[in-house]
């Protein structure tokens, strides 16, 4: 028989060699949370280009050099985040960091990569309200010229891929005349999911998406009440923030819903800001343009344009409480959802109806942005042939020079300044 001291002995061991336990496993986790904060913030002041370009960055970085993941988890995890509403890159990223570090590890992937370019448009929005009649328009609107540019690269890319046929380039065409006759946010949701109906039961399959098992360390649980809590915040939200006084609520749940509800990218999102902060008077075409303007000008993902819009915004808060609040706001879906679909995804990934609804949906993305590219990118930027003379000149530099989008928008800012010095 053991006697109770030698039974107390062993539970006292067993305890240690537990606490031993708990203890590396937590250390393990803060080593591996700094250690994905610290790729991410590096990524974050070096990554230019774009939403294709990030993944370009991410697979060099996370998949051949560190291993993190393989080849098939890396082009599984992208083909879902391709599926989610929000900035497809960011997402990427914070399932890359939630599978080494869990749901601390998505934070800090996210906190890496986007604080850079959020910090330089705060203090972009910080100098221009302040230096900006000092310095002259002539670079100010010279960056919303490159706006146009950047847009129009973006429609033709966009079109290539995703409207190969007659089929889906009706639907984009369709949805470009709609909305820009009965522009609203709600419009391009109603849009969207006409289109999800047209694909779902017209279009042909849009390509097998394999699916390989990988480590997400989330269980079912936490990923329902993250879907359940989106959804809620989504729709209870507004209804606060209608009747609340507080302009910091309105301001969450004006990027909470732009951060939900958008798909296919960064650029999709401008016509979603630009209903929820300049046709409410938050901030004024003028500012907004250009500083969508130097987010091209920064690295990062494009989503960061929403700590700009809070720091400009004529109303308080504004500075960098806005700046925080809008951005945590507009990213905050994309938490929610990336955690509430992974554990689920394996199982839905195989729907051939699902995906053909993402291809009608994906194919009404290139209209809602055509739409937005006249109007408010063109019609705020084009004035004269001048202008419409340096947007050509950027264009021409972007696809066919293959220059890097930052150094156009500089391109377009010293072109126009110098031709208004010369003009005068």
């Amino acid at each position: 028989m053991i006697s109770r001291s030698e039974s107390s002995q062993n539970c006292s061991a067993k305890s240690v060699k537990r606490d031993e336990i708990c203890g590396r496993s937590f250390y393990a986790a803060r080593t591996n949370m700094l250690e994905v904060f610290l790729v991410f913030f590096r990524l974050g002041w070096t990554s230019f280009g774009g939403p294709v370009a990030h993944l370009g960055y991410f697979h060099n970085e996370l998949v051949q050099r560190r291993k993190w993941v393989d080849e098939h988890a890396y082009a599984d995890i992208v083909a879902l985040c391709q599926f989610l509403p929000g900035p497809a890159s960011s997402q990427v990223g914070m399932a890359l960091g939630l599978s080494r570090a869990g749901v601390f590890g998505a934070i800090a992937a996210w906190l890496g990569f986007t604080l850079p370019s959020a910090i330089l448009l705060v203090l972009f929005a910080l100098g221009v309200s302040r230096f900006g009649d000092a310095l002259g328009g002539a670079w100010l609107h010279g960056l919303k010229i490159a706006a146009v540019a950047v847009v129009a690269q973006a429609i033709w890319g966009m079109a290539k891929k995703l409207c190969p046929d007659k089929q889906r380039a009706s639907i984009a065409i369709a949805a470009t005349v709609v909305v820009s006759f009965f522009f609203s946010a709600w419009t391009q949701i109603l849009i969207l999911f006409v289109a999800g109906l047209f694909g779902w039961f017209f279009l042909k399959p849009a390509g097998v998406i394999s699916a390989h098992p990988f480590k997400m360390p989330v269980n079912r649980r936490l990923a329902a009440v993250c879907l359940v809590l989106f959804f809620a915040v989504l729709f209870l939200l507004p209804f606060f923030a209608a009747t609340s006084d507080s302009h910091g609520l309105k301001q969450f749940d004006a990027f909470y819903r732009s951060g939900s509800l958008v798909f296919g990218g960064g650029h999709v999102v401008l016509p979603l800001l630009q209903a929820e902060v300049v046709d409410k008077g938050w901030v004024s075409k003028e500012a907004f343009m250009a500083g969508y303007g130097a987010a091209q000008a920064v690295p990062g993902p494009l989503f960061s344009f929403a700590a700009y819009l809070g720091a400009a915004s004529d109303q308080e808060p504004s500075g960098w409480l806005g700046a925080v609040i809008c951005l945590c706001a507009i990213y905050l879906p994309s938490f929610l959802l990336v955690i509430g679909v992974m554990p689920f995804w394996e199982k839905f990934s195989h729907s051939e109806k699902l995906r053909n609804a993402m291809t009608g949906a994906n194919a009404a993305v290139v209209g809602l942005l055509l739409a937005a590219f006249y109007n408010p990118v063109w019609t705020s930027a084009i004035f004269s042939a001048r202008d419409f003379s340096v947007a050509v000149l950027g264009f021409l530099l972007l696809m066919f020079w293959r220059w890097p989008s930052w150094a156009v928008v500089l391109f377009c800012a010293i072109a126009n300044q110098a031709a208004q010095l010369i003009a005068s």
